[in-house]
């Protein structure tokens, strides 16, 4: 099997278009379409559905889709293996951060400490609210991941790490006064709030606390940046509810009076490292993992 026809079918499949992907690739289409036909002639059977809007995996075009990225990502890192043998540890290693998280905070740790440690490896890092780390993980997008929850899933290994407590972050002008005991969520409910979109982990929690102290949340904006986040609670157009790490973070990088107490009912959830079941990790990742450990084990000081 020539491992070119897997490249090109995993571009297929992330452009959702032969066209596209023959641009990307740099190859004429009736000779991608000719190795997507050879490809489907191997497996004996039909892998994408192709229509005007693009084209749509099988579910035997899915079971490709996930071993050939394990097996483009062994021959990436059996060259780096040979380049870097008896020198270091050398390659690529795919990272999801889960948003609104402890684990966001620790992007430029993993980052500088990674290249302190083991200069060779090239890490890519993904925070993404709109995407699904577990089904990356699944599909091998995605080689580890820092989500919350903590399983089960199939497919998926879930290790819980920590418990991140929430924490309501809101200008002052909203009347909230600092101090060390947790404010009602009742309280809460004449405040606007500014939170991530509906589908996010820490927003379905929040909601659901709400839910349980039959109180309502106004969610007057949903905001997917942290930045922007940070800016609008400072200027108080709306206080947020996130984990202690990214509530300090708010608070830190903020321009306005914001004051930062716990809740009452307690609101958490499990942080946890995840890889997939189906792929072992490579010894680069295995590296990045034992690191990630050891940052998140630093948030518990």
């Amino acid at each position: 099997m020539d491992t070119r026809r897997f490249k090109s079918f995993v571009v297929i499949v992330d452009t959702g278009s032969i066209t596209r992907a023959a641009d990307i690739l740099h190859i004429a289409q009736p000779a991608l379409s000719q190795q997507l036909a050879a490809l489907e002639e191997h497996f004996g059977t039909k892998l994408l559905i192709r229509s005007q809007q693009g084209v749509v995996m099988t579910d035997a075009g899915a079971e490709v889709y996930r071993h050939a990225q394990i097996i483009l990502r062994q021959m990436e890192q059996a060259r780096a293996d040979v380049t870097a043998a008896g020198k270091h540890l050398a390659g690529r290693v795919s990272v999801g951060l889960t948003p609104f998280s402890s684990a966001a905070t620790l992007s430029f740790e993993l980052l500088a400490e990674m290249r302190r440690r083991h200069p060779g490896i090239v890490l890519h890092l993904t925070e993404s609210v709109g995407q699904t780390y577990s089904q990356m993980l699944m599909n091998n997008r995605l080689e580890i991941a820092l989500i919350h929850g903590a399983g089960p899933m199939k497919g998926v290994r879930f290790d819980p790490l920590l418990r991140e407590d929430f924490y309501l972050v809101a200008h002052e002008k909203f009347g909230i006064e600092a101090g060390d005991t947790p404010v009602p969520i009742s309280a809460l409910e004449p405040l606007p709030f500014l939170m991530p979109p509906a589908y996010n982990f820490v927003r379905r929690a929040v909601e659901a606390a709400f839910a349980r102290s039959r109180a309502n949340l106004t969610v007057i904006g949903e905001v997917e940046v942290i930045r922007t986040l940070t800016r609008a609670v400072g200027s108080g157009l709306g206080a947020t509810i996130m984990p202690k790490a990214v509530a300090d973070r708010i608070v830190s990088e903020g321009a306005g009076p914001t004051i930062c107490r716990s809740i009452s009912p307690r609101i958490e959830e499990t942080l946890s490292l995840c890889v997939s079941e189906f792929a072992p990790l490579s010894e680069p990742a295995l590296a990045v993992q034992e690191l990630l450990r050891e940052l998140t084990e630093r948030l518990r000081q």
